[in-house]
């Protein structure tokens, strides 16, 4: 994990590039990306490391260089606005429709362009996208959702990053039935409290789990990650490590310096588990953070970063101003791993990178 070696940058298909993807998950052979600046969710079944590729489905649009916010209609069972978070097991397929206030889940992967969900989270039916089901400033409950950007399963349960309420919600099971309500709550006493405070994230933009537990849930607001060592512990006491920040009630841009340094961050948007590590999307610092074991102490300082000169280094040179570094990362929002491969939303640079 030392030597850490991009493999591809992607850019969808021909003649049709993405455009800010927020959301990116790789499973076996299939890639799932969600085109964020253009209301569509990319699946390609058999993905092959080239620079593009024609995609096997389009969701939320009926053509594939369609790109209206929900498909220039009403909101629907097949529509999208601004999808983010992804997760997928090549069995089922979950996306965070964060501008439409729900959760989309389909119970068998989509095989058709356009193709309806069978089951919508956050809202009553799938014609519905308001706040919390009812409208702004109306309480959150235990069944919706508020700008959600981020979900994660481990193929049994599914935790949603419901942002706009700034909490984390739990579900025993995957959903099967529209307006589900989750079974417990992060970040908040109860499910009708959206309060914040230094102990909670304030912002959780994602979650993401580990093989063995350890669950992470990436606090934008306040420039941190917050790890617990079991994800069970998260529903009753403060994290047992935190990531960018000295202790819990810090929250300062890159630990209140003008640059950053190897323990800091800024702006953090995504983590994943990888190997017996963590990687994190510094979208601040436009960079990738990756400490190659899950740290034990507030504040840790990572072993190697990716996307800047060092780590001192916070560039945000788009593609387009002809930049040579050719390691260049400019406000990558998602990050995934699967096996030995690392995968990043370069949303900045309208492109996934691959790493091995």
């Amino acid at each position: 994990m030392n030597n850490l070696k991009k493999i591809a940058a992607f850019y969808g298909e021909v003649n049709n590039p993405l455009l800010a993807p927020r959301g990116v998950y790789l499973h076996q052979h299939t890639l799932v990306v969600s085109d964020t600046g253009q209301n569509r969710v990319f699946i390609w079944y058999n993905f092959s490391f080239q620079s593009h590729q024609q995609s096997d489905v389009v969701l939320g649009q009926k053509e594939n260089n369609d790109t209206e916010r929900n498909a220039g209609k009403m909101v629907s069972a097949s529509s999208l606005q601004y999808p983010s978070g992804i997760w997928t097991n090549d069995e089922k397929l979950i996306v965070a429709d964060a501008w439409n206030h729900r959760v989309l889940i389909w119970h068998k992967m989509p095989s058709h362009n356009f193709q309806e969900a069978d089951v919508v989270v956050g809202q009553m039916d799938f014609k519905s996208n308001q706040t919390n089901a009812i409208g702004i400033g109306k309480a959150p409950t235990a069944q919706t959702l508020n700008w959600p950007y981020g979900v994660y399963s481990n193929g049994t349960a599914l935790w949603i990053a419901d942002t706009g309420n700034r909490r984390v919600l739990y579900f025993s099971s995957i959903p099967t039935t529209n307006f589900a309500a989750a079974d417990a709550v992060i970040g908040q006493e109860t499910f009708a409290d959206k309060d914040y405070d230094n102990n909670n994230a304030v912002w959780p933009y994602a979650v993401k789990l580990s093989n063995n537990g350890a669950i992470a849930i990436i606090d934008t607001q306040y420039y941190r990650v917050l790890l617990w060592n079991y994800w069970k512990d998260a529903l009753t006491k403060t994290a047992d490590v935190i990531l960018g920040q000295k202790n819990i009630n810090d929250n300062g841009q890159n630990q209140y310096r003008l640059k950053p340094n190897a323990n800091t961050l800024n702006w953090v948007y995504d983590a994943c588990f990888y190997k017996n590590g963590i990687a994190v999307a510094d979208t601040g610092n436009s960079r990738l953070i990756i400490h190659h074991q899950i740290p034990t102490l507030h504040g840790a300082t990572a072993d190697m970063q990716i996307g800047q000169p060092n780590f001192e280094t916070h560039g945000e040179t788009s593609l387009s101003m002809k930049t040579t570094f050719d390691n260049e990362i400019y406000w990558p929002f998602g990050i995934n791993c699967f096996n030995d491969i690392l995968v990043a939303a370069d949303t900045g640079n309208h492109r996934i990178l691959f790493y091995r």
